[in-house]
């Protein structure tokens, strides 16, 4: 007899089992929800999503005051208190914003600039807030809501839609100040560094929080968390003079109470950006070249029979002129700052092709380790017809071709052409014209000898992205400055066209921006100007860089792992929140308690601020006013690199063009200082306050030196009739990035003088997606459009017909 079956237990298991799945549904549902009420909420005109989010904030802040006297019952009423008078603040300016952007586009078929990003980003953020509200409308009363994670929430995105206000009214004095269609701020410097000054003491830690790129595609905000939690630990060994492997290896396992606080985080995201120098990010950003990491990113990028470095000699050659090539024009290996020496370039092949084998270039390879080559070695494929010069990215600071294989590797396949992808020499070490004489020599020497590289040269390209897209456009222009041949055209992705430190609606974005931090560009573009200050810091420090964490062996990465291990266990497990950091300017923040460091962002925000700057105000500024300053005193700017070196900063126009010395001086006298107010501020109506940085007063240089005006280095600067010997530019631009305004003002000069030129902009990317083609669908989609521009450009043209 079979022994009986007790029944299962239907009581306590079955209600917990039916409370977990009711969670899941429910976490199911607020996630669809959130996707679904965002298209809405896009799909909604600026009033109407106000007034939407006034109607809520409103009922909710009603709901909440009627709850008793409790803390997190009190913070939420006044929580929405603050949104409701946010959004009622915002909107006009936004409405104004909107109704003039069209006049800045390139033209109606790329409705693109600073002013239309600016308020894209603003509506992200009341989107996100109209969300929430109607969230915490339809929860508030349910059991299962969370009160205090919904109200942390709340403060943050309330923190940050009060600095966008901010920089709303900053775009709206940029629209009063600028001409009709100039994107740029076109004031003297002393405005400029008015501007800037003012600017740079916005407060910054709230976008690094919990609201880390809300404006970007959902499917890239969960590397950019990751990224901004590598960032604040690595910031942090540095900060304790770890050099070598160690702080990589320790960095990628220490920031535990930076992932579990986004409050603590987005403090010391900030406090990084503001105080570190260029060597920080030279180190950080050059993550990547370590073995280990680019193996790993070799192994999911495609396979190709050709990646070898190469190493060119300092050797003069001649090059035939375009115009009558029976003459001949001497090309001279790189001679600034540190003397002739070897140029390094990569090649890249996905066919093994007629030359790459031969024994003038195995002599030339520059040995990197052994390579495994996965599949049979095939027979030599012919020549291809054209050939792609790239120039990597990496703010002429930062990263090699190495950093940039993995995509490169992908075009190589799609393109079916040979790709050589210049390495040259980064700033601080080696400023401009440095990296420029590099990259053209590299660029001659590939044209003279492109049967070596597997090509027969009809067809040539040069790409780049970022800094990178400048060296493509500056390396064109000296190429035709010497007579020889200029490439059948340029794709650069999201290109810097100007490094002039000059405000403009889309690097107002680099107060929020990730990525392109404005005293990080700052810091960038002093490096490669030379005028980077010096930093007395320990030696060993400054040897942070890619070739000491690759000379580190097996044994002591292995080390390093498991100390990192351990030190992330016990960072996690402390208890006794963030140290005090020490500044080097003492101030009345410099030192804080624990308990402030670790409490919500935007309740600081709420709170009264101190010090705040004087509400005096200003004398109006008109556009007659600033429409002219102080002509030049600089002598006319020679072609030649090796005439410019950095000196003293100038008064000199953002614009290259004639003006009346008597009315320049009469404006110049109507925009002096009053009483010690600036010349320029944001005009804040009365009774607004955003928050003020609480990192100290940041160095950062406000004026910009004359040799940044060089067109070789700012070629948005450069007369007409250099800009007329450019070969057609196709521009791929992130409608989010800071440097939009630069990608945009630049087709508009190409066009205006006849010269080909198109803009592609993607919507919702950050900077460098070219580098994150392999995160989603939107990265690869965007990648395909510059593959698609090459293909363009490597393309024939049609015969005419007879």
């Amino acid at each position: 007899m079979e022994p009986a079956v007790e029944p299962a237990p239907v009581g306590a298991q079955a209600a917990k089992q039916a409370k977990e799945g009711s969670k899941n549904r429910s976490r199911r549902r607020w996630r669809k929800g959130k996707i679904k009420a965002s298209a809405f909420s896009h799909s909604m005109d600026l009033r109407t999503m106000t007034q939407s989010l006034v109607t809520l904030a409103e009922d909710n802040m009603a709901f909440f005051s009627s709850q008793g006297p409790g803390e997190t019952a009190r913070r939420l009423s006044n929580v929405f208190a603050g949104v409701r008078e946010q959004a009622l603040g915002l909107e006009p300016t936004l409405g104004q914003l909107l109704s003039v952007a069209h006049h800045f586009d390139l033209d109606t078929e790329t409705p693109a600039n600073g002013y239309r990003s600016l308020v894209h980003t603003a509506r992200c953020c009341l989107a996100h807030l109209l969300h929430k509200s109607r969230y915490v409308a339809s929860n508030r009363k349910s059991i299962f809501f969370r009160a205090s994670h919904n109200l942390a929430e709340l403060e943050a995105y309330l923190a940050a839609l009060t600095q966008l206000r901010a920089m709303a009214y900053y775009a709206q004095r940029l629209l009063t100040i600028n001409r009709p269609g100039v994107l740029f701020f076109e004031g003297d410097e002393g405005l400029t560094a008015d501007f800037l000054q003012e600017y740079v003491t916005l407060h910054k830690g709230c976008f690094y929080g919990r609201c880390l790129g809300f404006q970007f595609t959902p499917a890239i905000r969960p590397f950019l968390q990751t990224l901004s939690i590598g960032l604040v630990s690595f910031g942090e060994h540095y900060k304790r003079n770890e050099t070598g492997l160690s702080v990589t290896a320790s960095s990628l396992f220490t920031g535990g109470r930076f992932a579990i606080d986004p409050e603590l985080r987005g403090a010391e995201f900030e406090r990084i950006i503001q105080n570190l120098d260029v060597h920080f990010w030279k180190a950080f950003w050059n993550i990547t070249e370590i073995e280990v990491l680019s193996s790993l990113a070799n192994m999911a990028s495609t396979t190709v029979r050709v990646s070898r470095l190469l190493s060119l000699p300092p050797e003069a050659f001649e090059m035939p002129f375009t115009s009558d090539p029976r003459l001949t024009v001497t090309i001279s290996p790189p001679l600034a700052h540190t003397g002739p020496g070897p140029v390094l370039a990569r090649l890249i092949s996905y066919d093994l092709r007629e030359g790459q084998d031969s024994k003038v270039l195995n002599s030339l390879a520059k040995p990197e380790g052994p390579r495994l080559e996965l599949r049979p070695r095939p027979h030599q494929a012919p020549r291809s017809r054209a050939l792609v010069v790239h120039i990597h990215g990496g703010g002429f600071v930062a990263q090699t071709s190495k950093s940039h294989e993995p995509y490169l590797k992908n075009w190589a396949q799609e393109l079916g052409v040979p790709i050589f992808s210049i390495d040259y020499s980064l700033a601080p070490e080696a400023p401009f014209p440095r990296a420029l004489e590099e990259c053209f020599f590299a660029y001659c020497w590939a044209v003279k000898h492109c049967d070596l590289l597997g090509s027969t040269g009809e067809r040539i390209c040069l790409a780049g992205d970022s800094a990178g897209g400048n060296l493509c456009i500056t390396v064109s222009l000296r190429a035709a400055a010497y007579g020889v041949r200029v490439p059948d055209g340029i794709m650069a992705a999201y290109p810097v066209t100007t490094l002039q430190s000059s405000a403009s609606p889309s690097r107002l974005l680099s107060l929020m921006d990730p990525l392109l931090p404005l005293s990080v560009l700052s810091k960038c573009v002093s490096a490669y100007s030379g005028t980077e200050a010096e930093d007395h810091v320990d030696s060993d420090q400054k040897a942070l860089g890619v070739m000491g964490l690759v000379q580190r062996d097996t044994s002591l990465f292995l080390r390093d792992l498991r100390l990192g291990a351990s030190s992330w266990l016990n960072s996690f497990l402390e208890l006794s929140g963030h140290k005090p950091q020490k500044t080097t300017s003492p101030t009345a923040e410099s030192v804080r308690p624990a308990e402030s460091m670790r409490r919500s962002v935007s309740e600081a925000a709420l709170a009264q601020p101190e010090g705040l700057l004087g509400t005096d105000t200003l004398k109006k500024l008109t556009i007659k006013d600033l429409s002219n300053s102080e002509p030049s005193d600089s002598p006319e700017m020679s072609q030649s690199m090796e005439t410019l070196g950095p000196s003293t900063p100038s008064d000199v126009n953002f614009f290259l063009r004639p003006g009346n010395s008597q009315e320049e001086a009469e404006a110049k006298d109507e925009v002096r200082p009053m009483d010690g107010v600036p010349r320029v501020r944001a005009a804040f109506p009365e009774g607004f306050h955003p928050r003020r940085s609480s990192q100290g007063v940041l160095h950062m240089p406000l004026y910009s030196a004359p040799i940044v005006k060089n067109p070789f280095m700012s070629p948005l600067l450069a007369p007409d009739s250099m800009l007329k010997t450019l070969p057609p530019v196709h521009l791929v631009a992130c409608a989010l990035d800071p440097m939009l305004d630069d990608s945009v003002m630049f087709a508009r000069r190409l066009r205006d003088l006849g010269q080909p030129v198109t803009l592609k902009v993607v919507e919702d990317l950050p900077h460098g997606f070219l580098s994150l083609a392999a995160l989603c669908r939107e990265t690869r989609q965007a990648t395909e459009f510059c593959v698609q521009r090459i293909r363009l450009i490597l393309t024939p043209p049609a015969a005419p017909l007879n």
